[in-house]
């Protein structure tokens, strides 16, 4: 069950040492992966231009984020365009009716350990940050921003350039 598994709780926070024999990077926090700013379609985006945004730019995929700032989920390049080619959605629908809805969010300050286990049963991570955000009578809420999209090779590039052995 779930509950007992220990990378089920590392990745949803109940636990955070776990391995007796850490690989060096296992504390190192996420930040330090150095991501690229990422790609932020909003939900009104068509299809289309979602698949001409994601080539020109070469990103294979985009968080979906609501002028609210709420993440809705992620859009993917190849998914989109199977799609439109197989008829499910048109050109002209929003990225909406192409998202990925189940994704995991990982925080800025969380280790690589935890973007580990993550990433053993997902194909990428939101990172995310919260911030405090204050409205003009006063008071206050929190606000993710999204910081990037990591995925396993990215982890393993940063593994492989500063490997210690």
């Amino acid at each position: 069950s779930k509950f007992l598994n220990d990378k089920w709780m590392i990745k949803n926070g109940f636990l955070n040492d776990v391995q007796e024999h850490k690989p060096w990077w296992w504390n190192i926090k996420v930040q330090k992966l150095n991501l690229s700013a990422p790609l932020i379609l909003l939900p009104e985006v068509s299809c289309q231009k979602a698949i001409e945004i994601l080539q020109e730019k070469r990103y294979d995929q985009a968080p979906v984020v609501a002028e609210s700032g709420r993440i809705l989920g992620t859009v993917t390049l190849s998914n989109t365009l199977t799609s439109v080619m197989a008829g499910n959605v048109q050109f002209s629908d929003p990225v909406t009716k192409v998202i990925y809805d189940q994704f995991s969010k990982i925080g800025l300050e969380d280790s690589l350990g935890k973007l580990s286990c993550i990433l053993e049963n997902d194909h990428f991570a939101i990172v995310v940050h919260e911030q405090m955000q204050f409205n003009g009578n006063g008071s206050s809420f929190m606000k993710q921003m999204v910081f990037g999209v990591v995925t396993a090779m990215d982890l393993l590039t940063f593994v492989s350039k500063n490997d210690k052995q």
